[in-house]
């Protein structure tokens, strides 16, 4: 016998649940933005490393350029195109003494600008203009001299030169005549001064102060300056 409809019980279907509540999506959205702003800061200070290295080797390529410049100039101090007519041998008569062998500053003395000649081109036998030759700093900038005229040697965009010394060192060394010098001859029988000069540079780079590096050089000098005479 069946039931009348009305009798049969109902079973009530709980609503069923689409997307995410607005909690869980708040959640969901902090997190990400704690993952986006890790990784932000990661890749910012990866960047920040990678910027701070170029200029560190910019910076270090950039003083070690004018350095060799520098030592290779002062290298050439004192060339002397008719050295061979400053050398005593048995026949010699008399010696001719090398006009380039002039540099300041003097011996022992730090100084910020050194200058020196050595001769160019056609040996005459005189110093010219054009034999004039050095490195000073000014404003930041270390200058070379060529000739007369002063130019920039670095570039003050992107180099701040903070220090620029140079010191010469000078040995003294005697040398022997084949004639034995008369009693109370000054600077008989000769001597020999071998040179070294040090430089050091330090600069920062022009854009970021933290960024600094220095560089320093020994450069012996070829032509050695000989004084005095031996006896004709």
């Amino acid at each position: 016998m069946l039931k009348p409809r009305s009798s049969i019980p109902r079973v009530r279907s709980r609503p069923r649940q689409l997307g995410l509540s607005l909690v869980e999506l708040l959640v969901g959205v902090a997190i990400g933005l704690f993952v986006v702003a890790g990784a932000a800061l990661l890749v910012s200070n990866q960047l920040g490393d990678n910027r701070r290295l170029m200029l560190e080797m910019q910076i270090q390529q950039d003083l070690r350029a004018a350095a060799d410049i520098i030592v290779r100039d002062l290298r050439r101090s004192g060339y002397w195109g008719a050295a061979q007519t400053g050398v005593w041998h048995a026949g010699a008569v008399a010696v001719s003494t090398n006009p380039y062998t002039a540099m300041t500053p003097a011996s022992g003395v730090a100084a910020t600008e050194v200058t020196f000649d050595y001769s160019r081109g056609v040996e005459n036998g005189a110093v010219d203009a054009t034999d004039h030759s050095g490195f000073k700093l000014d404003g930041g900038v270390i200058k070379m001299k060529v000739g007369d005229v002063w130019q920039p040697l670095t570039d003050d965009r992107t180099l701040t030169i903070t220090g620029f010394q140079v010191t010469l060192t000078t040995q003294e060394v005697g040398l022997s005549c084949f004639k034995t010098c008369a009693a109370g001859a000054v600077n008989c029988p000769p001597s020999q001064s071998l040179r070294e000069v040090a430089v050091v540079i330090n600069g920062r780079a022009a854009n970021d102060a933290s960024v600094q590096r220095s560089v320093r050089s020994n450069v012996r000098l070829r032509n050695d300056v000989v004084t005095g005479s031996c006896p004709t």
